[in-house]
């Protein structure tokens, strides 16, 4: 008897243990999960409902001749729009400028940090001064801009140009790339710095062929973020690079004002003409898609590292 008596209290004690979904703490832990389950699509919800918008607005006109044709000046709907080809060209050539201004001072910038400072008041200024320029409106980069280098044509005479937009876009991707620099390089193991050094390699062979590799990964997806981040903005474009309805090319391309997505989109949208409000929603969904694009890129590389680690 004594026997089952124990076994029915094991057996009462285990029952205890399975999963009632009525029991009230049950019923409250699936109320807050149905919640959190709520709040997060809610919050995800204006995404999706500006990609599909975009897409229906946008996409729905897109062809190879809007993509490859010059827009023509606003006017009467019946002479048509033209195209976003110089749009195109013209983003890619501010934000490889801003890439080729921002990556080698941010990698650089990172590599101190990471390497040869010692946690003094100069790397807590440089920390603390990336932190609040990663915050700084990107239009305060623009206006900056063009009192420096708009105003005063400190480049040869030129006042508007690319080379402006470049470097107004630079400004705002160097937080970004020095951040991920900073951190790509702390997640390299110390032993291979001490393993480097103790076979006589110098420091500088040491962060060339043993850190910096080994920190390819977050590095590169910090590049990549603040391309995206710098491809998409409109206000610093404004003062720095202006608009162009023509081609950008020759040895003065660098040197003049020159279109981009961003700035198109811009002007078209506030047109009173349909032809105008097209083109901007086309060019809407050519820039979305390509900063979903680098996004995605961005977690690729991110999963990637994470992979490496493990």
């Amino acid at each position: 008897m004594d026997n089952k008596h124990q076994l029915e209290k094991l057996f009462q004690r285990s029952s205890d243990l399975l999963y009632h979904p009525y029991q009230k703490r049950n019923l409250i832990s699936s109320s807050f999960n149905f919640i959190a389950a709520l709040f997060s699509a809610i919050a995800i919800l204006p995404l999706l409902l500006l990609i599909s918008y975009v897409i229906i607005k946008g996409g729905s006109q897109l062809n190879l001749a809007i993509l490859t044709e010059l827009p023509e000046p606003p006017g009467d709907d019946l002479l048509g729009s033209g195209g976003i080809g110089n749009a195109i060209i013209g983003t890619f050539i501010v934000t490889t400028l801003a890439a080729l201004i921002a990556v080698p001072i941010g990698i650089g910038g990172g590599i101190y940090l990471a390497e040869f400072s010692k946690g003094g008041n100069f790397s807590k200024f440089i920390r603390f001064g990336t932190n609040v320029l990663s915050g700084v409106p990107s239009i305060i980069a623009g206006v900056t801009v063009y009192g420096v280098v708009v105003s005063t044509k400190l480049f040869f005479g030129s006042s508007f140009s690319a080379l402006a937009g470049g470097i107004a876009l630079s400004i705002l991707m160097l937080p970004t790339v020095i951040k991920t620099t900073d951190e790509g390089l702390k997640l390299v193991s110390d032993d291979l710095r001490r393993a480097s050094l103790g076979i006589g390699a110098s420091k500088f062979i040491t962060i060339t062929q043993i850190t910096l590799p080994s920190a390819f990964t977050p590095i590169a997806t910090g590049i990549v973020l603040a391309i995206a981040r710098a491809a998409g903005e409109t206000a610093p474009l404004i003062f720095t690079a202006l608009f162009s309805f023509y081609w950008s090319s020759g040895t003065d391309a660098l040197l003049s004002p020159i279109a981009s997505l961003s700035v198109l989109i811009y002007n078209f949208a506030l047109e009173p003409y349909k032809a105008q409000n097209e083109l901007a929603w086309v060019a809407s969904f050519v820039l979305v898609i390509f900063l979903l694009t680098l996004n995605i890129l961005a977690r690729w590389l991110t999963g990637m590292s994470e992979k490496r680690r493990t």
